[in-house]
């Protein structure tokens, strides 16, 4: 496996356990092998990361390899002498973290957003909720204002429940989008809000 960062990240790490707590005083860290799993490196990355701990005192290695917390204060110090608060390595899994939260939130919105649009064929019978799009054009006074200050649901009697720009898709986007030209809002309402809604979004700019 492709190492994802270098044992000098790796030790600033490990330091910044040691001061959180996670690592304490006299405490033993795993072997390098467990580490080696742990950082996705390989275990000789493991042993340079150790080194440098070891000649800043902040751990004691024995004969048989046994890694033991000898000094807070020293692992505080070396992570100051850097001039990190956190290492590169916790910044990559914080940011690798939030992508993975993104990730899995536009694929909620499409799906959920595809349900709404697939079942609009089931919705006949209520025709007051069937979803309908309508783009903004590039002459449209609406183009740079919010959904708010346009007051949208006061003049059209329509409630937005996405909008879709390019191929990114916003559920329940909330009054203070701003729309932008080519915008498609999706929006419900009743027999006569497709009418409604395309006159108000589609004047032009006086």
């Amino acid at each position: 496996m492709q190492e994802v960062t270098g044992y000098k990240s790796i030790a600033l790490d490990i330091a910044q356990r040691i001061v959180s707590g996670e690592f304490p005083i006299n405490g033993k860290i795993s072997g390098r092998s467990l580490l080696a799993s742990q950082y996705h490196v390989s275990p000789e990355t493991i042993r340079k990361a150790i080194a440098l701990l070891k000649d800043e005192d902040i751990v004691q290695v024995s004969q048989g390899k046994e890694i033991v917390i000898i000094s807070v204060q020293n692992a505080h110090n070396y992570i100051t002498k850097h001039n990190y608060l956190k290492s590169a390595y916790s910044l990559k899994q914080e940011l690798h973290d939030l992508l993975k939260q993104k990730k899995e939130l536009d694929r909620r919105f499409e799906g959920t957003l595809s349900q709404i649009i697939e079942a609009s064929d089931r919705l006949d019978n209520l025709k007051p909720y069937r979803p309908i799009e309508i783009k903004i054009n590039e002459s449209s006074h609406t183009i740079g204002k919010t959904i708010g200050a346009l007051q949208f649901w006061q003049h059209t009697g329509a409630t937005v429940i996405a909008l879709r720009r390019g191929t990114d898709v916003s559920i329940s986007p909330g009054p203070h989008v701003v729309l932008l030209e080519n915008d498609v809002l999706i929006v419900v309402g009743d027999d006569n809000v497709r009418e409604r809604t395309s006159n108000f979004l589609n004047q032009s700019v006086i």
